[in-house]
């Protein structure tokens, strides 16, 4: 399946009759010391050129708290402790891809050197949030970094 902006759908995991199911991806909010949001701009399709929450897909026999952290370390070198989850993000629409639903949390920097990962064109560190985000990233900060 290819979507309105020309990517290929994700390879869903199909159940013993054959009917898909949803991936589950991680997704990690990271507070730096000085407040700062760390974003990560996407290299590849889909929002390729968009900033976007750090986060990935868990893999099979991952937890998603070691999956955040894991995918944290790979998308921007830094190291983080959990603060806490701030939501289930399950919109089979939130994708262009195909149907992910996202475990997402607040996460705050403990170490580890800012640079992108090999998927990222670029990783930064914002005080002030760019208007448009990749995925439902601007609804997802909107509500974790409420007061």
């Amino acid at each position: 399946m290819t979507s309105n902006r020309g990517e290929t759908s994700l390879n869903m995991e199909a159940s013993a009759n054959g009917e898909r199911r949803p991936l589950l991806a991680v997704d990690i909010i990271i507070r730096r010391t000085d407040g700062a949001i760390v974003l990560v701009k996407r290299k590849n399709p889909p929002f390729k050129d968009f900033y976007a929450i750090p986060g990935g897909f868990v893999e099979y026999g991952e937890t998603v708290e070691a999956a955040a952290i894991r995918e944290a370390r790979e998308e921007t070198g830094l190291d983080v402790r959990i603060l806490r989850l701030v939501g289930v993000y399950s919109d089979p629409e939130r994708d262009p891809r195909g149907h992910v639903i996202s475990v997402v949390y607040l996460a705050e920097e403990i170490g580890g050197t800012l640079r992108p990962g090999a998927d990222a064109e670029e990783v930064d560190a914002f005080k002030k949030i760019p208007e448009e985000l990749a995925f439902d990233h601007q609804k997802i900060l909107e509500g974790a970094l409420q007061p």
